[in-house]
């Protein structure tokens, strides 16, 4: 729980504060991992079943998408997707 928390912060902070360039480079630079999560999202996948589809849990997937949203400046799932989208990050 306090990881959880914890995590949450660093992500609403990284959110408030800007990505920092240092850190994930000038251009998105979203794992292969993320990136399928993103994938099955704008097939219309859930979490449920985007968890299903790569083996994961619900809350690890929920935890890569966040992370996407944050490295695409995304304030929601479908905002992340019609930007990695844009930048043809996925098909």
């Amino acid at each position: 729980m306090i990881v959880a928390a914890a995590s949450f912060a660093a992500l609403r902070l990284e959110q408030l504060a800007g990505p920092d360039p240092k850190r994930i480079g000038p251009r998105s630079c979203l794992t292969p991992r993320e990136l399928a999560v993103l994938r099955l999202v704008s097939a219309g996948g859930q979490s449920q079943d985007v968890a299903r589809a790569l083996e994961l849990g619900e809350e690890t997937v929920r935890s890569h998408l966040k992370k996407a949203q944050t490295k695409l400046g995304a304030r929601n799932r479908t905002q992340a997707v019609a930007e990695a989208l844009r930048q043809s990050l996925i098909p």
